[in-house]
């Protein structure tokens, strides 16, 4: 699920234009991140990234490759590179790319038939790209809303949203009100929506007498935990792929819980003829066993789906 300029794992910002303003605060994210693109596990070393090959075994789906428009045989894909599994980050070669949408787009391509030219782009770059035509497709944990379904169409493939770390020797068990972050420091990616979650809820804190939480923003992901390491910061929040795979490889933290959860999907132009081939190849995966194998290389099992969908209701609650 990198800020700002790199990718980043946003969530439930406005989205009814497709405009760079509307675009800065958005997904699941995975993202990312929410989405999102980047992720919130920055401590990892590129030695710990997964190397395990979930995708060349991929076999076409024939009946998947039929739904797709006459005459596509390639496609560009806008990715952003947040710089931590397991969002798409680079091998030790520092040129190959990975991470789970990698791995996710590559299957589907593989199913499909097709070639797929991936491209790197900033995250708030590629919505409005794909309106535009410059892309084909995006995957960057971009999380299904309602707004966005108005100008953006999606076919899911995982679930992710918002969550909380902090260190092992906090009292802190769960958060399931913002009230609860009264008078601590809670650490965030620059620009994304949980910086905007987090300050467009200062008042509850200070509507019921308390003294508000300080947000502090970090453009790096190692920032934000050296800040929770360190005791400058009490509290992380993040992506929950992102945060698990962090506590996952890091020794001091541990995951607090799910905040709100999100559809993830590949984003498309709105009434795009692609949405159709894609759902069917992202459930010929599930169906084949490809899917849980691309899941459990990422440790992300917790965000599996039943089946693909095309442009679901947001998930609330």
């Amino acid at each position: 699920m990198r800020t700002p300029t790199r990718a980043r794992n946003r969530y439930f910002a406005p989205f009814a234009l497709i405009t760079s303003a509307t675009l800065l605060l958005t997904a699941c994210g995975s993202g990312s991140d929410d989405s999102t693109g980047g992720t919130a596990q920055a401590a990892a070393k590129t030695d710990k990234i997964p190397t395990t090959d979930v995708v060349s075994a991929v076999k076409k789906d024939e009946a998947a490759a039929q739904l797709l428009p006459s005459g596509v045989h390639s496609l560009t894909l806008a990715v952003s590179v947040g710089g931590t599994p397991p969002g798409t980050t680079y091998l030790n070669d520092g040129k190959t790319l990975t991470g789970q949408d990698v791995d996710f787009a590559n299957a589907v391509a593989k199913a499909l038939g097709i070639e797929l030219k991936t491209e790197q782009a900033s995250f708030e770059a590629i919505l409005p790209a794909l309106d535009s035509g410059k892309y084909d497709v995006g995957a960057s944990n971009f999380g299904v809303t309602d707004e966005r379904r108005k100008v953006i169409d999606f076919v899911t493939y995982i679930n992710d949203g918002q969550g909380f770390a902090t260190r092992t020797d906090s009292k802190l068990t769960k958060i399931t009100d913002l009230k609860q972050l009264c008078g601590l420091n809670v650490a965030t990616g620059a620009g994304t929506t949980f910086e905007a979650t987090l300050e467009e809820n200062k008042k509850v804190c200070t509507d019921a007498g308390k003294k508000a939480y300080k947000v502090q923003t970090y453009s790096e992901q190692g920032a934000i935990w050296s800040s929770l390491q360190q005791g400058r910061s009490n509290v992380v929040m993040s992506t929950i792929n992102g945060l698990r795979y962090a506590v996952a490889h890091q020794q001091g933290v541990k995951f607090l819980n799910e905040f709100h959860r999100l559809d993830v999907g590949f984003a498309f132009k709105k009434g795009t003829e692609l949405a159709p081939a894609f759902q069917s190849a992202v459930n010929d995966l599930i169906a084949n066993g490809t899917y849980e194998k691309i899941l459990k290389k990422w440790g992300t099992t917790g965000s599996a789906i039943a089946k693909s969908e095309i442009s679901p209701p947001e998930l609330k609650g």
